[in-house]
């Protein structure tokens, strides 16, 4: 495996898929004139959009999707792997998926992976989620070999699900992906801790691009993408919540090193839980 440089696009994506296209040509330009050879954007980079009838109105399937197509020859056009965190997509069975793509050099795709974990939950400041109502959960992990380091899927909320990563980990990747749109009540209390939790107990790399600001469909995105290393540390982050595009280069053999340094997924061991419970005396 050899070193790359990896850029994680920060964007704003509203309900139009027409001018999240537009702002995804102008970033991906940017990564890639700045050297780039991986590129990822954040989950839901196609339409941010809570509405379900004007979601429904946007729906295509994967081979008539807008952001699918200009992924492709966006990819192509300037030699990269293009990494879709994800976008929504019109499923043949009449489900919708929330799916990332995986492009290469020549704008084929090389691997999808549909977002398992649902978000559904009631936050303390009145915002409720319900994904699952909207979504159907995908049930395969994915990692994928690229010429420079084999590469874990994953999306969002998924995060919070640390088995789903250790088996990546385990698997070889030495890079973790996490895009997402974090609400900013979450990511303010917990985006960079559960990132670099899971570099450190992988050892590996976490690249995680990021929604940020206020969206056209109300919605509020913490921003605030990140890239951090094996050992746990910050190597680019997008300090706010406006567009961006940070850069960190990734040398695969730190990975290496770190899980060298504590070989946690060596020591793990099998194990069983008991549960005990207290005896009532008796007289």
């Amino acid at each position: 495996m050899t070193s790359f440089r990896a850029a994680a696009i920060q964007m704003r994506s509203g309900t139009d898929p027409q001018r999240n296209a537009a702002a995804l040509e102008t970033a991906v330009a940017e990564a890639a004139g700045r050297g780039a050879s991986f590129v990822q954007t954040p989950e839901m980079t196609g339409a941010v959009q809570r509405d379900r009838i004007g979601l429904a109105a946007i729906l295509r399937e994967e081979q008539d999707d807008l952001i699918v197509r200009t992924a492709a020859e966006l990819a192509a056009r300037h030699r990269i792997h293009l990494h879709i965190g994800s976008t929504a997509i019109a499923r043949p069975d009449g489900k919708v998926a929330n799916r990332a793509f995986l492009f290469g050099p020549d704008g084929q795709p090389l691997a999808r992976y549909d977002k398992i974990h649902m978000f559904d939950v009631d936050l303390a400041n009145g915002e409720s989620w319900r994904e699952s109502a909207v979504y159907e959960p995908g049930g395969e992990s994915i990692v994928c070999d690229l010429p420079f380091a084999r590469i874990g899927l994953a999306i969002c909320y998924d995060i919070r699900f640390p088995q789903l990563f250790r088996s990546q980990a385990e698997a070889g990747a030495s890079v973790l992906t996490a895009p997402a749109a974090f609400t900013r009540q979450t990511g303010e209390a917990h985006w960079h801790i559960l990132m670099r939790a899971r570099a450190i107990e992988n050892g590996a790399f976490v690249i995680a691009a990021a929604q940020g600001g206020v969206h056209e469909d109300g919605r509020e995105t913490y921003g605030h993408s990140l890239i951090v290393s094996p050992w746990g540390e910050v190597i680019a982050e997008a300090a706010h919540d406006q567009p961006a595009v940070i850069i960190a280069d990734i040398d695969p053999a730190q990975s290496a090193a770190a899980r060298a340094k504590i070989p946690s997924l060596r020591n793990a061991r099998a194990f069983q839980l008991r549960h005990e419970r207290e005896q009532a005396a008796f007289s």
